[in-house]
């Protein structure tokens, strides 16, 4: 008797495991999944007056950085063996997701989700490093 109650026990568990992963990769989420999806995220105001050029703020969405945000970067071996590399900048995680509109600091164009800025990273010894912007993907385009 005893047996037949464990497997009764574990066939019911093991269809309501079943129903709510059905539920929840079906597209059909349970009423407290729902609230979460459903509303936007909030953003904190951002400072107007940062310049793309001032530490810690992103050259693309000119938004000042909170401690432990980050610019995405891309940076490629010196080709010259100097210490200046080329660097491909995509910004920070609110302009990248959309939140914020995206410009590129040299020639003020509108920059898609796709573009980068393209930038020179001088490494400097006992010093923090230097990023010189030198244009964006669509105004170096233009250039060549």
């Amino acid at each position: 008797m005893g047996d037949y109650l464990q497997i009764l026990v574990l066939i019911t568990i093991s269809a309501a495991l079943f129903w709510f992963g059905y539920r929840l990769f079906a597209g059909k989420l349970p009423a407290f999944a729902q609230h979460r999806k459903s509303q936007p995220i909030k953003q904190k105001p951002r400072n107007p007056l940062a310049a793309p050029g001032d530490p810690q703020v992103c050259p693309i969405c000119s938004s000042k950085l909170e401690k432990g945000d980050l610019v995405s970067t891309l940076a490629f071996p010196s080709i010259t063996g100097g210490r200046d590399r080329p660097m491909h900048i995509r910004g920070c995680m609110h302009c990248i997701d959309g939140y914020m509109e995206r410009s590129c600091p040299v020639c003020g164009a509108l920059l898609g989700c796709n573009d980068i800025l393209v930038a020179r990273l001088f490494e400097r010894p006992r010093r923090r490093s230097h990023v010189h912007v030198l244009g964006c993907s669509i105004c170096k385009r233009t250039l060549n």
